[in-house]
């Protein structure tokens, strides 16, 4: 099973994981990781653009490519896009295997392709000016991982 959503509303991480859970019975595990809008050095807002002509497919991509490198019950990918303030979430992605491990691989491959390989564009408000985000040296050796 693979859920990937690009959404612009909020949403719930905590329900959204209860009824991703309830869905893969057979699990052993389920890992999830949310990110959300950091409210320390003077953020007032996070905006995320994007180009939809990809966006959206290429996150399933991603998502199918989990699907195949582990052993998975499923998968899900929820990313939001707009315009955020601190301590919304901004993604929230979930891996259910049979074995934590898989779990735990597919979640982390998934954020680290989502952080520095993806189709958005960041920018931060601070100080009443938009800033440009680009990915950290850290992101893309992160990415590098994968390889």
């Amino acid at each position: 099973m693979k859920q990937v959503s690009l959404l612009e509303q909020a949403f719930s991480p905590g329900e959204v994981i209860e009824r991703f859970t309830a869905s893969h019975p057979d699990a052993g595990g389920i890992v999830s990781f949310t990110g959300q809008v950091r409210a320390s050095d003077g953020c007032e807002a996070l905006e995320l653009s994007h180009y939809a002509p990809l966006t959206l497919p290429g996150m399933d991509a991603l998502a199918e490519e989990a699907l195949s490198r582990w052993a998975l019950e499923g998968v899900m990918v929820l990313h939001r896009s707009g315009t955020m303030l601190p301590g919304e979430t901004i993604v929230l992605v979930a891996a259910a295997a049979r074995h934590r491990r898989d779990a735990f691989l597919a979640a982390d491959f998934l954020m680290d392709h989502l952080k520095s390989d993806a189709w958005f564009w960041k920018r931060e408000k601070r100080d009443d000016r938009w800033h440009w985000i680009e990915p950290r040296e850290t992101d893309y050796s992160d990415l590098a991982r994968w390889k």
